[in-house]
């Protein structure tokens, strides 16, 4: 059986949402309809929007569901940047280095498009947002359309200080989303008091069913909708509502705790013990992001002389599962950029692997790992080492 180390990828779906989940899809009914077949698909899910609501400490009239987070990015960020350029011209938009994929791609597309014009804040050896230089570009521009970044870095698992550039945006009077899917069910995500105006989470992070996802946009926050037709959502998201997916989202949604993890207590200490075991058994392991300040589930660390692949797929063969970096770039032979953001050469963002646990880990899972391990590193650096060496003349 293979030990899961892939939690931030995805994670096993909880058993309360599989059973809503199951128990949902036997139901008949659009939630649409006024008959009692689709007043009962509605209740279904609004149940379950109230639960994500609860969940994000937010209002469920500002939960609009999408089909994952990457949808819900991309309607937050292209919708507002839409929205902010009815009244003049706001080409900018206002980015750290080092975003997920969902963000980068769609900013890019929006300035190549719609004439955006994106200015990429750096971050520092930590992968923490630079707040001075973030704060130095809204105070010299009025042409800002909105700021977006991420909760918590996906990759090396930084917490980022969300109020501070919140604050610094609003005293701008820029509006702000922030992609929390990395960080949601892993710290506390609090909606009302982060003092965003939308908010991206992802149910399959939290123990929910793959293809549904959220937009928590503030009652006053404006969006123009990527998807028209029957205005279901706000006039926001256009589309029949899929009721199962929202009970079974609202089921593992209900499992975060007042702590605001879905994770059991013990994951902390799982990683904590899972990094010490490879700095004792792989000494030139560097651990990436912040030491302290980082999302509870996640280690990630880079292998100097190695290639972060080769270690994948030999650790896989030892029936182990982690990844080099995000999903959603995995078979993209190429380093990573937020380990380029955070100032590594190419060479050394190669060799990178993330570990990361979730509420189905165990001990047993981090003994697998630590065993496994070395042997990996020492054949894939003999790998390299073999790469390497000039090929000689007879």
């Amino acid at each position: 059986m293979t030990v899961y180390l892939d939690h931030a990828a995805t994670t096993p779906m909880t058993a309360e949402a599989l059973a809503a989940f199951t128990a949902a899809l036997q139901t008949v009914g659009n939630p649409s309809s006024i008959h009692s077949a689709g007043q009962h698909a509605k209740m279904l899910l609004e149940d379950g929007r109230a639960a994500v609501a609860r969940s994000l400490d937010a209002d469920p009239v500002e939960v609009v569901f999408t089909s994952d987070g990457t949808e819900s990015i991309n309607l937050a960020v292209k919708g507002m940047f839409w929205a902010r350029q009815q009244e003049r011209p706001r080409p900018r938009i206002v980015v750290p280095a080092g975003e997920h994929h969902a963000t980068v791609d769609t900013v890019e597309w929006l300035a190549r498009h719609e004439g955006a014009v994106v200015d990429v804040v750096p971050l520092d050896a930590q992968g923490r947002v630079d707040t001075a230089a973030l704060e130095a570009r809204l105070a010299s521009a009025d042409d800002v359309a909105l700021v977006t970044f991420l909760w918590a870095n996906n990759e090396v698992g930084t917490i980022q200080p969300v109020r501070q550039i919140v604050d610094a945006a609003h005293a701008a009077g820029v509006p702000v989303h922030s992609d929390a899917v990395a960080a949601y069910g892993q710290v506390p995500v609090s909606f009302r008091d982060s003092g965003l105006d939308a908010l991206s989470v992802s149910a399959h992070k939290v123990g929910g069913p793959v293809g549904a996802g959220a937009l928590v946009l503030g009652r006053r926050a404006t969006v123009e909708a990527l998807i028209h037709g029957g205005g279901q959502q706000r006039q926001v998201r256009s589309g029949t509502q899929d009721a199962p997916a929202a009970a079974a989202f609202g089921a593992a949604a209900s499992a975060i705790a007042a702590d605001g993890s879905v994770l059991h207590p013990e994951v902390r200490a799982l990683r904590d013990r899972l990094v010490a075991g490879v700095r004792a058994t792989v000494p030139s392991a560097v651990l990436m992001g912040d030491p302290v300040d980082r999302l509870p589930g996640n280690a990630h660390f880079t292998f100097p002389g190695c290639e972060g692949d080769s270690l994948l797929f030999l650790l896989d063969a030892a029936g182990v599962a982690v990844s080099t970096g995000s999903a959603c770039q995995a078979g993209v032979p190429e380093a990573s950029h937020v380990l380029l953001a955070m100032g590594l050469s190419e060479a050394d963002a190669r060799g990178a692997l993330r570990i990361t646990l979730g509420h189905t880990s165990t001990h047993a899972d981090v003994d697998a790992f630590l065993a496994a391990l070395p042997d990996a590193v020492a054949r894939a650096s003999a790998a390299g080492m073999a790469a390497r060496e000039p090929v000689l003349g007879r």
